[in-house]
């Protein structure tokens, strides 16, 4: 019989019922304090305000009919008769002659400016995107949606309106090639609120999606990723999250996905190809074999697997991609929609009124050793104060194991009224197997 290998220590129930964790991939230290739970999770609202129905699709500059607003979109996705459509360089002139249920638009106060790649790294708008860029500004309908919105964020700089209104139009236009080349886009989803909605309590989240939605959002982000990478051959990686609710950082209460361009990995990646050189099976092992004998997994299907996470600074749900194939891009659409399945789901479970960041970890080009694509769903119901600061052990109010039963009770209600996509195993019906993760598979 083989021996027991020793627990690591990633989670310590102390006799008060105190969970002390440590993340095992960024060694981040963690306690659950018993009581500190107790508090209400969603954000406290106000007596919901009527909807008036004169400002449907007008609520906020993502809204469909508040187009003008954003940077000209690189694409967008529409159903049609045969099912769902990408089309690419709509004119200024053809914006509102489809409803885009999803939109790329480059984000009007990017992280990382066009201007920081070209002066940093010489990084020139490629020819297809010149011509992309040519054909627009050529209709009168296109200079202008372009000049608005550059004097928009001229003005949100602190530009006085004058200075804007005499500086030529060739310098106005040139500040916009970051809008047709630039590495920051917002994917933004059609709804603000959800449809027939009568007040302002029912906002559109991603788990208020139909989980055939929720697919066309993931595979459309999954596409764009990759285009990020290849239109800018100095990205070293491009970060992928989704802030929901003002809390978690978002601009607006509006369902939309960020696609970051950078020039570095960042402090969490390089630790986690460091310890996949210390250990090939690496999220397979810190993973659901730590988690599945601890009565921490949630669901699992036959594309992905989640899990309640530690060593967390906020609640976390930790959902993986089963594939050989570590690429999301060069996963099957199978294997795509698996994912998003499970993403949709533990959305659907937490609420749409319960801030949270989605945050997608992948392997960058050019690393030669393989890992999952991961998401990681963080519920932002804690405020981090000087406690943390001081000692840098950060109190998350929820255990992982409460986190676990809580999400895996709703998951069943909401399986039950058919509100998640088919095919998902809930808590004690997963099967206990080692090595869920296939990733390993492959180099």
């Amino acid at each position: 019989m083989a021996a027991t290998p020793p627990d690591p220590g990633y989670m310590t129930v102390l006799k008060d019922g105190t969970v002390k964790q440590i993340n095992p991939v960024t060694g981040t230290r963690v306690w659950t304090v018993p009581g500190r739970g107790n508090r209400p999770l969603g954000v406290p609202t106000a007596a919901p305000r009527a909807l008036d129905p004169a400002d449907r699709g007008r609520h906020c500059a993502f809204c469909e009919r508040r187009y003008l607003e954003t940077p000209p979109e690189k694409s967008r996705v529409v159903r049609t008769a045969d099912g769902w459509e990408t089309l690419y360089r709509t004119p200024a002139a053809q914006l509102d002659a489809t409803v885009a249920e999803f939109r790329r638009v480059p984000n009007l106060f990017e992280i990382l400016s066009f201007d920081y790649w070209h002066r940093n790294y010489g990084f020139q708008l490629p020819e297809r995107v010149k011509a992309r860029r040519e054909a627009y500004l050529s209709s009168p309908e296109g200079l202008d949606h372009v000049l608005s919105v550059v004097a928009s964020k001229l003005r949100a700089s602190g530009v006085p309106a004058a200075d804007i209104d005499a500086m030529p139009v060739a310098d106005r236009v040139e500040l916009a090639s970051g809008f047709f080349g630039g590495g920051h886009d917002v994917i933004i989803a059609r709804r603000h609120f959800v449809d027939g909605a009568v007040d302002d309590s029912q906002l559109a989240s991603s788990g208020t999606l139909t989980p055939e939605e929720h697919a066309r959002f993931v595979a459309y982000t999954v596409e764009s990723m990759r285009m990020s990478y290849d239109v800018n051959p100095h990205a070293r990686y491009v970060s992928v999250f989704q802030n929901w609710l003002k809390p978690a950082g978002a601009s607006f209460d509006h369902l939309h996905k960020q696609l970051v361009a950078i020039d570095e990995h960042g402090a969490q990646l390089d630790a986690a190809i460091a310890g996949l050189g210390r250990n090939r099976n690496l999220f397979n092992d810190v993973g659901p074999n730590y988690a599945a004998p601890r009565g921490l997994v949630i669901a699992q299907s036959e594309h992905a697997v989640a899990f309640a996470g530690y060593g967390h600074r906020y609640p976390t749900i930790e959902i993986c991609s089963t594939s050989a194939e570590p690429d999301p891009w060069r996963q099957s659409p199978e294997e795509v929609r698996g994912m998003s399945d499970m993403i949709h789901a533990v959305h659907a479970a937490t609420g749409p009124h319960i801030p949270c960041n989605e945050e997608w970890h992948h392997r960058p080009p050019g690393v030669d050793v393989a890992m999952p694509w991961r998401v990681l769903l963080k519920w932002r119901v804690s405020t981090l104060a000087g406690f943390e600061g001081a000692t840098t052990i950060y109190l998350n109010t929820i255990a992982p194991f409460t986190l676990r039963t809580r999400v895996v009770e709703e998951l069943t209600r909401l399986r039950a009224r058919g509100r998640i996509a088919p095919g998902l195993r809930l808590g004690d019906e997963v099967p206990r197997s080692r090595d869920p993760l296939r990733y390993t598979s492959v180099g």
